[in-house]
């Protein structure tokens, strides 16, 4: 059945801000008066989850579902919900109210008298965080604009409304290896920025450490840019030249002074920073190549373990 507007949220162990989030969103997308499609993505979940989602879909049927088979992450959970939507406007937003329901009517007003293609929203200001997460955020939207072709907002999030044709070539892009910010920012179209106030969760806690953001910013910088590359290039080029300059030091030092060559520790300390630097690049190409391998591999984004949908898209 067609509808007007999808809604994908992503659900990794919620089973407390899933109640909280339909009631909130339900009103809202009631008070604009179209016909809707909320689908949950369960992501492997080891709580009640599913359960609160079988639940809702139960007695009301503009909730559909899709459940993996076990955790994929949000990029495959993001990924199966724009592969089965069915509507004009295509939204995703997260499950712990972060990203305000209240915003969509106002986005979807920007969609139709601006003829934008996207509506995407931004935090002005990241109250209720760490410091030093902060700190490291603003610093990886910057570097990420400046090494790579990839347009993100500081302060982006995945809460974002879009037309249909936006969402076919996202879908489209098949690549395992997924960064949404990234492919939103790289596919173009016109997109108008949101601002908002940040909001606290609802309920739970977030399931993002500091060690798992990190590693998805590294991600993000290796599936959008070459830049690693050319600095182990860089530093191949840079040790070659100081081992030239090193080799006529220790020719002149000893034709002309004829001072002996001895210094073994100065020795070891050079063996073992040429070392360090060789790892070092090596490591930066082995991060492409293990996502090399993972693309030619083409296994699914994900493993569907039950859904109410009676034809689940096939997956790239």
């Amino acid at each position: 059945m067609k509808r007007e507007l999808s809604l994908i949220v992503p659900c990794y162990e919620e089973e407390t801000s899933i109640p909280l989030f339909y009631e909130e969103t339900k009103k809202v997308l009631e008070e604009m008066s179209c016909n809707y499609e909320i689908i949950f993505i369960d992501d492997g979940s080891k709580d009640n989850t599913l359960r609160e989602i079988e639940s809702l879909a139960e007695k009301d049927s503009h909730v559909r579902y899709i459940s993996f088979s076990r955790n994929f992450g949000k990029e495959a959970a993001m990924y199966a919900g724009f592969a089965n939507t069915s509507g004009d406007y295509v939204a995703v937003m997260d499950v712990d109210l972060q990203d305000p329901p209240a915003l969509l009517p106002k986005m979807m007003d920007m969609i139709r008298e601006e003829g934008c293609d996207s509506v995407a929203t931004r935090r002005v200001n990241r109250k209720g965080e760490p410091a030093i997460k902060s700190l490291f955020a603003r610093m990886f939207y910057r570097l990420i604009n400046r090494i790579s072709d990839a347009d993100i907002a500081d302060g982006a999030r995945d809460f974002r409304l879009m037309k249909r044709q936006m969402t076919d070539v996202i879908v489209e892009m098949g690549e395992y290896n997924r960064f949404s910010k990234g492919i939103f920012g790289w596919i173009g179209f016109q997109t108008r920025w949101l601002p908002y106030e940040n909001q606290e969760r609802v309920a739970g806690e977030s399931k993002w450490s500091f060690w798992k953001l990190t590693k998805y910013a590294l991600e993000g910088i290796i599936n959008f840019s070459q830049v690693p590359l050319s600095i182990a290039s860089w530093f191949g080029i840079l040790m070659t030249a100081v081992a030239f300059l090193f080799i006529l030091f220790i020719i002149t030092r000893r034709l002309i002074f004829g001072d002996p060559v001895d210094g073994w520790p100065s020795l070891v300390c050079i063996i073992t920073l040429v070392g360090g630097i060789q790892l070092f690049c090596m490591g930066i190409m082995g991060q492409y190549i293990a996502k090399t391998y993972l693309e030619v591999k083409k296994r699914p984004h994900y493993i569907v373990g039950k859904s109410n949908i009676e034809q689940i898209s096939p997956i790239h």
